[in-house]
């Protein structure tokens, strides 16, 4: 019982920022997810982080769907940019989760941490773009999915912490980029998800009740608990000023390079 109750806590926290920010929650769950199941018996301490990764990424489907209809009746989603980013979503997060057993960690970590931290000093120092830049074309989105898919599901995360800065980038309104973020979360999740199941599918020594590498119980207790949860974060977007998400996403942005870095260089 304590650890379902450990799972619906974290459930909670991580929808009420997939919500609030557009992130998908799985920056926040694959580091406590790991720790969880390294406590726990019957987990094998070689697969913790797949599993992990893989649990996380299911969550985020439900995650999205929530947030999502919440940002849709705000109109904060466009769904023109959603609908012509996705089929490079879906490639790229199929080819992650494909390379995720291979791509050396610590490049990538040291690569998304600049990235990222870049990104959160723009947003601190409120950068404003170019008023002539706009999103690019149907082959220039595609590109931009497959990047991102890739990164979310090597990385285990919705997408939000790439794809809101870079619709920011094009001169789109924060929120509208917080609400298409939740969109695109769904399909990197998809896609994803079915790629750790795939690769976990008959692996040896992972615990019952897994599919592949999602373990099922705790992705009841955490999509349960944010599903619940992600609508009152997306709400709250809708009433914060811009100014004020932006400084809460690069101070996460920043934990988020941090945590990555501890865990591959410690």
């Amino acid at each position: 019982m304590s650890w379902v109750l450990a799972y619906l806590a974290l459930g909670a926290f991580s929808g009420f920022f997939a919500g609030l920010l557009g992130i998908g929650g799985g920056t926040l769950m694959t580091p406590l997810l790991m720790m969880m199941f390294a406590a726990q018996a019957g987990f094998p301490p070689a697969e913790t982080l797949h599993l992990a990764l893989g649990t996380s990424m299911a969550t985020i489907f439900f995650t999205s769907i929530s947030s999502l209809r919440t940002h849709h009746q705000h109109g904060a989603v466009l769904w023109p940019v959603v609908l012509t980013i996705t089929p490079g979503i879906l490639f790229g997060t199929l080819l992650g989760t494909l390379l995720a057993a291979r791509v050396p960690a610590q490049p990538l970590a040291v690569f998304f941490a600049c990235f990222v931290c870049f990104v959160a000093v723009q947003m601190l120092l409120n950068f404003k773009p170019k008023p002539s830049r706009e999103l690019p074309g149907k082959l220039g989105l595609f590109g931009v999915g497959t990047g991102i898919g890739g990164v979310s599901a090597l990385v285990a995360i919705g997408g939000g912490a790439l794809t809101v800065p870079f619709l920011s980038w094009c001169n789109v309104r924060v929120h509208n980029a917080i609400g298409t973020s939740s969109a695109v979360g769904l399909p990197i999740a998809i896609g994803a998800s079915l790629g750790y199941i795939f690769n976990g599918w008959g692996h040896p020594g992972l615990p019952q009740w897994s599919l592949g590498f999602v373990y099922l119980p705790a992705l009841a207790c955490l999509a349960g608990a944010s599903v619940l949860v992600a609508p009152i974060g997306a709400r709250l977007a809708h009433r914060l000023p811009v100014a004020t998400l932006k400084r809460v996403f690069a101070v996460l942005l920043v934990l988020l390079a941090a945590k990555m870095l501890f865990d591959v260089f410690a």
